[in-house]
């Protein structure tokens, strides 16, 4: 009977699932599974940085650090490719210890046979700067990343005393082309979503700026993966309806399942 009621929780719910199209799979997989209508309007979109200049010289000379920080798929992808093309071996990370931020971007390291030496307890940058506290004084690190991205790591690990380098591994851009086809969606009260996914702060002001005057609080309800997602919608003056206990895409997909109650 649990099982039926699982695969049934979220039949007749329209969720929109906006992450980058090829990483979409997951959540929408998820949600499918539980009876959810998956409406997908990707609102990221990952490109290589800029430049790859500060990434390939810090590779070239990754004897030199002490810590390595990865804080997302995207940025382990492309830390390996660009050191796979520059011929470093992996066996030159050897050495280092290794923080990732979530059990995904661990997964995403190790499938590379590199091993992880930390992953915080709650997935999120406050976490990572605790979990390094007193690990890290007169230590280099390098922290491979977004070209946006929070501070607050480089900054509070620079005050405990660690050399920080901040390379830019990957950018994450607006998908201007899903403009017309969100806001179409929006109009279309046969086919509107009633919960929109949101698994970023980069995905959360997309939506807004996106979604323009077809954003409406109250009539959608926004489902955050965690407490810095959250922060963000609220800056923008949108409810965090929905958040998850664990900062996880299954995390997400079982506070959506939770809160069905109330659509």
């Amino acid at each position: 009977m649990r099982s039926s009621q699982t695969k049934s929780a979220l039949t007749g719910v329209r969720v929109l699932v906006g992450r980058a199209r090829h990483q979409a799979g997951a959540l929408s997989s998820a949600l499918r599974a539980r009876g959810a209508q998956v409406l997908e309007v990707p609102l990221i979109e990952i490109r290589p940085p800029r430049s790859y200049s500060r990434l390939d010289a810090a590779l070239k000379q990754i004897s030199r650090y002490h810590w390595l920080i990865l804080t997302s798929v995207n940025g382990v992808e492309s830390f390996f490719d660009r050191l796979g093309k520059l011929g470093v071996p992996k066996g030159e990370l050897k050495h280092l210890c290794v923080a990732a931020i979530g059990p995904a971007t661990r997964k995403a390291i190790e499938r590379h046979g590199v091993k992880v030496d930390i992953v915080p307890a709650e997935y999120v940058a406050e976490a990572v700067v605790k979990s390094l506290r007193g690990k890290v004084k007169g230590k280099r690190v390098l922290l491979a990343r977004a070209r946006v991205a929070r501070d607050l790591i480089p900054r509070s690990l620079r005050q405990l005393g660690a050399r920080v380098d901040v390379v830019e591994a990957y950018q994450t851009v607006t998908p201007k082309k899903s403009k017309q086809d969100l806001r179409r969606l929006l109009r279309d009260l046969k086919r509107r979503p009633q919960v929109v996914a949101l698994t970023s702060s980069s995905t959360a002001r997309n939506f807004v700026f996106l979604a323009g005057a077809e954003c409406r609080p109250g009539e959608i309800r926004f489902a955050s993966i965690g407490p810095v997602t959250s922060a963000t919608l609220r800056e923008l003056g949108l409810p965090p309806d929905i958040e998850a206990v664990q900062y996880t895409i299954p995390g997400l997909v079982q506070a959506i399942v939770k809160d069905r109650k109330k659509l």
